[in-house]
């Protein structure tokens, strides 16, 4: 029985490969539903901020890579299986431009070089010592290649070197295994080699980080050594640990399992507390790599990270602020984490680091963001927000800072109506809303005019009276 079902699922894929008829990923529906959410806010809302854009165009070159992928894998599903000649000893794909190596050996140019470019210097099959480093084509190979390729009907396009770099030899796999296997060392020095070699290869090799998501228990496993040492882990092993963490949620397909790992989170908020500088602006940094994706930013949110987060932005080391600040502006897209950043002090941390004129641009995108929750609004008139933001209009000469100060202001506008006194007093010296408003950025333009209106409004109220 089971033989019958795997012919005819068998027989279902050469059809498909024959046809034309490609099934589909679902991962190609779930970024199509993100691209038309993301694409709708950006048409309809004018206050649409510049990250929903580098988001939607993310998910358009996510589909692109996947629907690459997927034309690259129907050009070979169907047809016979490949000729072990044919295929590269390395990736065990059939080669694409097979070169000769010193040892005699035919390699894929693409994976070979990769070899050669990380340092090794013998053959990977032979293991002996290259004489040079010179790869000859291997015209015959390439021809026989061809020739196949044709007989079954397969035409290697430009999209088959589509993204080699992700591509996984089964050098890397081994190596992978066994690196992973010594983080469950009873040998301290093991665990800590192993982990420096780990952050060094995730960093240079997306295929590393590929290989994670391979299996649901590569993360827990190279975070093993955290659950051994009740006594405390060294700080050095810590730093490459969290740093691995951070080289594996750059690559879009990890995000959502290395948030959703049980362990990983509380580990990057201990880090965020209790690391060396480095390590703490490396967890920062991963936080805010993971909260790119919509379902991370809720379970991120809820973990308790935002205290931390605002707790080392307080402390305001230069290495660790802007990877801070990018963390909390992901975080803060979605409102249960602004009540929650404002609720743990943000507002009063983001205006101290504003007037005394640290990181300005990061700092004042963030307090924009918060400016739509009323508490956020209220904490800021008891902190001179007004006269503040009023000052940076006049004297930045950055347009998104005037903005993102034009855009709290119209929020306390709306919210606040004892601050408009100090704001028709700031329009009477300085003229400094009308000028925006005629020299701003559109967005700038509209709250500048909005403010204006709200002014003249009071204004008319008043002689009514």
């Amino acid at each position: 029985m089971k033989d019958m079902i795997a012919g005819i699922s068998h027989s279902k894929r050469l059809i498909m490969a024959k046809t034309g008829v490609v099934e589909t990923d679902p991962r190609v529906a779930e970024l199509k539903k993100e691209l038309q959410r993301l694409v709708r806010t950006i048409v309809e809302d004018d206050d649409c901020s510049v990250e929903v854009m580098d988001r939607a165009r993310e998910a358009l070159c996510s589909i692109k890579d996947l629907k690459m992928r997927q034309s690259m894998s129907l050009n070979l599903r169907g047809a016979d299986s490949v000729p072990e000649e044919f295929r590269c000893p390395l990736s065990r794909e059939m080669m694409r431009d097979p070169v000769i190596l010193a040892t005699g050996q035919t390699y894929d140019r693409t994976f070979i070089q990769k070899w050669l470019k990380a340092g090794n210097r013998t053959c990977p099959l032979t293991q002996q010592v290259l004489s040079h480093t010179i790869l000859t084509p291997n015209h015959l190979i390439q021809e026989m290649i061809s020739q196949w390729c044709k007989n079954h009907g397969i035409e290697l396009t430009d999209s088959d070197q589509f993204n080699h770099e992700d591509q996984i030899m089964e050098a890397d796999r081994s190596r992978f295994i066994s690196l992973l296997e010594k983080m469950s060392s009873s040998s301290a020095l093991e665990q800590r080699e192993a982990a420096k070699e780990l952050r060094l290869l995730t960093k240079r090799t997306p295929s590393f980080r590929a290989l994670f998501g391979e299996s649901l228990d590569a993360i827990p496993q190279l975070l093993n050594p955290f659950s051994q040492n009740n006594s405390g882990i060294h700080p050095d092993l810590q730093e490459d640990l969290i740093t691995t963490l951070l080289n594996l949620s750059i690559h879009d397909n990890n995000k959502k399992l290395v948030a959703e790992t049980p362990i990983v989170i509380p580990l990057l908020i201990d880090a965020l507390e209790s690391g060396t500088i480095e390590t703490r602006s490396n967890a920062a940094a991963t936080i805010f790599t993971l909260s790119a994706l919509d379902s991370n930013k809720a379970l991120i949110g809820e973990s308790g990270v935002l205290k931390p987060l605002i707790d080392l932005l307080e402390e305001g080391h230069p290495s660790a602020m802007k990877d801070v600040a990018s963390a909390i502006f992901n975080l803060c897209i979605i409102h249960e984490n602004k009540s929650r950043a404002v609720r743990e002090g943000a507002v009063k941390v983001l205006m101290k680091k504003i007037m005394n004129r640290t990181h300005v641009d990061e700092l004042l995108a963030i307090l924009a963001m918060l400016s739509t929750h009323p508490k956020a609004i209220e904490e800021m008139g008891k902190l001179g927000a007004v006269s503040c933001l009023l000052t940076i209009i006049r004297e930045s000469s950055c347009d998104r800072n005037k903005e993102n100060c034009i855009a709290i202001l119209h929020s306390v506008c709306l919210n606040d109506r004892t601050k408009l006194r100090e704001l028709r007093e700031e329009e009477n010296t300085f003229r400094t809303i009308s000028k925006l408003a005629q020299t701003g950025t559109a967005r700038a333009k509209r709250k500048a005019n909005g403010i204006l209106e709200r002014l003249r409004r009071a204004v008319n109220i008043t002689h009514t009276a």
